[in-house]
C-alpha cells in the first residue's frame, strides 16, 4: 500500500465513506469516550455531508478505497483541524503526515496563519504525530467533548514569505 495511495479533496459522494472511516478509526476507543463524545467524533453520513459544507475536507485513497481523512474549519486568521482518522490496516505509513501536509500547505497558501485542533488525551499515536508536525499543546479550551477530556494543539505557520516571526504569530 505505501507507494499506491493518493490524497485528493473530497466529494459528496464519498460522505458515506469517510463516516465508515471514522467509525473504523475510532471504534477501538469506544469504551473511552462518553457516548454523546463518541457520536460527535464518529458522525454519519448526514453529518459528514454537512461538514464538508462548511470546509475542506481531504481523502487518502487506496485503489479508489478511502482509507483515510480530515478536514478543516476556517476560523478568523486559523484553521480548525478535525476529523482526523485513518483505517487501523492503513496505519503506518504516513497517510497522517501527508494529509497533514496538504493541510497546512492549503492553509499557508490561502494566507492561514494558526493550524489548531482538539484531541483525547488516549489517543497517544495521533498527539505524537501531532507534536512530530510541530503541533504544540496548550490551555486553550475546549476541554472536554459531552464528558470526554480534550485538549487543545496548535502549530504557527509561516507568513507567505516563508518566516515565521512574531508577526506572523497568532496569540
Amino acid at each position: 500500500m505505501k507507494e499506491h495511495y493518493a490524497i485528493r479533496l473530497s466529494r459528496l459522494e464519498d460522505a458515506r465513506a469517510i463516516a465508515g472511516v471514522l467509525q473504523a478509526a475510532f471504534e477501538e476507543y469506544k469504551s473511552l469516550y462518553t457516548p454523546k463524545g463518541y457520536c460527535a467524533t464518529t458522525p454519519n453520513e448526514g453529518e459528514v455531508l454537512r461538514r464538508i459544507d462548511q470546509g475542506p475536507t481531504w481523502v487518502a485513497t487506496y485503489e479508489d478505497v478511502i482509507v483515510g481523512t480530515v478536514s478543516v474549519v476556517p476560523k478568523d486568521d486559523s484553521l480548525y483541524v478535525r476529523s482526523m482518522a485513518i483505517l487501523p490496516a492503513a496505519r503506518g505509513i504516513k497517510i497522517g503526515e501527508r494529509l497533514l501536509k496538504e493541510i497546512e500547505d492549503f492553509a499557508v497558501a490561502k494566507g492561514y496563519r494558526r493550524l489548531f485542533l482538539s484531541t483525547t488525551p488516549f489517543l497517544h499515536r495521533a498527539i505524537r504525530l501531532y507534536e512530530k508536525l510541530g503541533f504544540e499543546r496548550n490551555d486553550e479550551p475546549p476541554h472536554d467533548l459531552f464528558g470526554t477530556p480534550l485538549f487543545t494543539m496548535t502549530k504557527d505557520l509561516p507568513n507567505p514569505s516563508g518566516r515565521l516571526d512574531s508577526a506572523s504569530k497568532v496569540k
